[in-house]
């Protein structure tokens, strides 16, 4: 497949895990904003789903919210068959052009507490569910495509209660590494964004809405705050556009300046 499948007034599409609230919901709507169509996930908030595609509609652009489990990778042949009846019947395509490994969860626990099930949910969600979805959706992406794949700060500066979180994130950043060298020969660049602290209700809602954990992060930020979801959201859309083509195997950190 080719990026000349792409729809005769240039359209792109993206499709982006964990699409339905937070950061997820930042960057697809910023695609929007840049004219690019949104194929979105979510695991169980249908109503938030919807609610994101109906912003992502009144911004003139199209999609379509499907359910997924990343951490369930026995689910992804199916879900492969969706997209591919998605893009038909409203893309009148057989490919999309840029994927976004997005969604994700957030276990805090110290090391010696940290159970053998948190680690495997964590595990499933964050590295095996990213290897695996992009596998299966590799024959989906178009040539001269992009991938995103979402690590943490974490994986550079350490915080007591995220050693298994930070090791898949870690995990991800080497998967991106050797993305980008298997795919260079379809012209497809593979990049990691890596947040720093975000007031979302990622675990908990922690850095949102404890004023210790939410001033903690401002202290050691140097822009002075923790990082809201339209922080990142652009970033990201930024990343997948023409003018970023040359960007490919990197680890771009988007913390405000956390730890520096």
């Amino acid at each position: 497949m080719t990026s000349n499948s792409t729809t005769a007034n240039g359209t792109k599409i993206a499709l982006i895990t964990g699409a339905s609230r937070g950061l997820g919901r930042s960057m697809a709507i910023a695609l929007a904003r840049k004219g690019v169509d949104v194929i979105g996930t979510y695991h169980s908030n249908k109503e938030e789903a919807d609610a994101t595609a109906a912003s992502i509609e009144a911004l003139g652009r199209r999609a379509v919210m499907l359910r997924l489990d990343t951490g369930e990778a026995s689910g992804f042949s199916a879900f492969a068959e969706e997209v591919k009846r998605a893009l038909l019947v409203v893309w009148r395509r057989h490919d999309f052009d840029f994927l976004v490994n997005n969604a994700g969860i957030g276990i805090h626990a110290p090391f010696a507490e940290t159970t053998e099930a948190d680690f495997d949910r964590l595990m499933n969600i964050h590295l095996k569910g990213v290897f695996f979805l992009t596998q299966k959706m590799l024959p989906l992406i178009a040539d001269g495509g992009r991938i995103v794949n979402l690590s943490s700060g974490l994986a550079r500066f350490s915080l007591p209660g995220y050693a298994a979180y930070a090791a898949m994130k870690g995990g991800v950043e080497v998967l991106t590494r050797y993305l980008a060298k298997e795919l260079g020969p379809r012209g497809i660049a593979v990049n990691t964004v890596a947040p720093g602290a975000i007031e979302t209700d990622f675990g908990g809602g922690v850095v949102r809405d404890d004023a210790q954990a939410n001033a903690f992060v401002a202290s050691v930020t140097a822009l002075g705050r923790p990082g809201v979801p339209e922080d990142i959201g652009p970033a990201v859309a930024s990343l997948l556009m023409e003018e970023n083509r040359w960007i490919n195997a990197q680890r771009i950190e988007i913390s405000g300046g956390m730890f520096v």
